[in-house]
């Protein structure tokens, strides 16, 4: 398997989550004071969809995606653990893992620092979803 075919497994495991946070997302947005005034403006539903709606669901959407980059980090690294992601001499952290794990006593690096580069890749996205999460939703400050 190449990592195109690990990409599309991923994507094809991964989509409904998007696809559920999307029609949640603009189930709520149709619903809003600005929609039924665009409605009442004459909008089309394609204008509506595309200015009002869309921006309006955009962050959550992108939150999302930051934090469901780390599971596909983790899953990425658990196939090719596994022997069932990427194949040498392609590299992953995973098969370096399992690589590692063979030299485990005599060599702990080995395993220790892809372990830990997974560690942090999965920390700095959760830490970037929680950022933008904070960022782009106003909505959990409170204004004295």
């Amino acid at each position: 398997p190449s990592i195109t075919n690990v990409i599309i497994a991923l994507c094809i495991v991964g989509w409904v989550g998007y696809a559920r946070l999307t029609r949640g997302l603009v189930l709520v947005a149709r619903e809003m004071e600005y929609v039924t005034a665009a409605r009442a403006t004459g909008a089309t539903a394609p204008y509506i969809l595309v200015w009002h709606i869309l921006p309006n669901i955009a962050g959550p959407l992108v939150v999302q995606a930051t934090f469901s980059l780390a599971g596909m980090i983790v899953a990425e690294a658990g196939l090719s653990f596994l022997g069932l992601g990427v194949q040498p001499p392609t590299p992953s952290w995973g098969a370096m893992l399992n690589e590692g794990r063979l030299f485990l006593l005599s060599a702990p690096h080995l395993a220790m620092v892809p372990g830990v580069a997974i560690m942090l890749a999965v920390l700095g996205c959760n830490l970037l979803g929680d950022g933008l999460r904070d960022w782009l939703d106003p909505r959990g400050e409170i204004v004295a």
